[in-house]
């Protein structure tokens, strides 16, 4: 869920934007200072787009401050010349420079008119938005996505499932989940979460009462405290509000952790947290929760921004190697036999 900063173009800028789409403006540089956004740069065109490509957008990129780029392309739909976008955020860049343009990104877009925008662009450093960056991220673009792990053994279920012969006298078990209700404070704990007045709500099992109950809850937690909030020797659902930047937008995610430190606990605790999991999350489901990913671990220790980021959005771009089969040890074959023959007189 984007969040919105509330900043606007100013009239010059406006101006800019009302000229640029006659079509001699090549490249408008926007910036925001003073809360509002504003043309720092604006550069006519001298060749075709390719050419003017490098030399115009290149020069107006600093090292460690974020700005947006729009580029005039050569191509033209119903609305005149369509424009690429680039949103150039650097790594150094001060944090809440960075959170602040991500979050006036799609207001600029709709000042600008999004139906002239016909590509997007986003890099942190001026290779991502060089031509060349911009040519590979075309190519990603109309790349088939590599399948992960878990894709690739779902297909060979699927497979052996298409392959399978059923009869009449199939049958097949089902388990819906152990039914314990939800307490009332916990119930609206998780609706204090979804309005974004806390960030961390984590629940466990009353197994003697037979309910779910609250456990903890926290407003601010960061995602690199979150695994300094979660025990290590007790099962627990907790359901956390991600706050981070991808691609350049600022999201607000709700994630479900589902934490059971293996045989650190009983086998009975770990039956019944894990069927009670079901039916806990269609109750979070009609509260109105909308949980971007849910997550199983044995150890609460991984739990931190890089590893819920990489489970939000999986690198896609990674190739998974092949598997090197390992050579045969030297001398597998042992010593080679000498056998002496013996004489005739012996």
């Amino acid at each position: 869920m984007s969040h919105q900063t509330g900043i606007q173009a100013n009239e010059e800028l406006k101006a800019i934007f009302v000229r640029a789409k006659m079509g001699k403006i090549r490249v408008i540089k926007v910036d925001i200072q003073d809360e509002q956004l504003l043309c720092t740069s604006s550069k006519e065109a001298d060749g075709d787009w390719e050419n003017d490509y490098d030399k115009s957008i290149l020069p107006l990129l600093e090292e460690k401050e974020p700005c947006y780029i729009f580029y005039r392309l050569d191509s033209q739909n119903n609305q005149g010349y369509e424009w690429l976008f680039i949103f150039y955020s650097p790594d150094f860049s001060k944090p809440q420079r960075k959170m602040l343009f991500a979050g006036t990104k799609a207001t600029l877009k709709q000042e600008f008119g999004g139906g002239h925008i016909k590509d997007e662009l986003f890099g942190t450093n001026q290779s991502d938005v060089s031509l060349n960056g911009f040519k590979k991220h075309k190519a990603h673009e109309s790349a088939p996505p590599p399948l992960t792990t878990q894709e690739l053994e779902l297909e060979m279920v699927k497979q052996q499932e298409m392959r399978a012969d059923i009869s009449v006298d199939s049958k097949q078990s089902h388990m819906t989940g152990v039914q314990f209700p939800v307490t009332d404070e916990a119930r609206a704990k998780l609706t204090e979460l979804k309005n974004k007045k806390l960030s961390l709500v984590q629940l466990e099992l009353n197994i003697k009462n037979e309910t779910i109950v609250l456990a903890e809850t926290k407003e601010n937690v960061d995602a690199n405290d979150l695994a300094q909030n979660v025990p290590e020797d007790k099962g627990r659902y907790v359901f956390y509000l991600f706050k981070h930047t991808f691609e350049g937008d600022f999201l607000e995610s709700i994630v479900f952790v589902y934490s059971m430190p293996g045989y650190k606990c009983s086998i009975k605790d770990r039956m019944l947290y894990s069927t009670c999991k079901g039916p806990l999350l269609d109750v979070a489901a009609s509260l109105g929760l909308e949980i971007e990913k849910k997550i199983e671990t044995s150890d609460p220790k991984e739990l931190n921004e890089e590893f819920l980021h990489d489970q939000l959005h999986p690198r896609k771009d990674l190739i998974r190697q092949k598997f090197a089969k390992p050579p045969k040890p030297s001398g597998s074959r042992g010593p080679r036999r000498i056998h002496k023959e013996t004489s005739s007189t012996e």
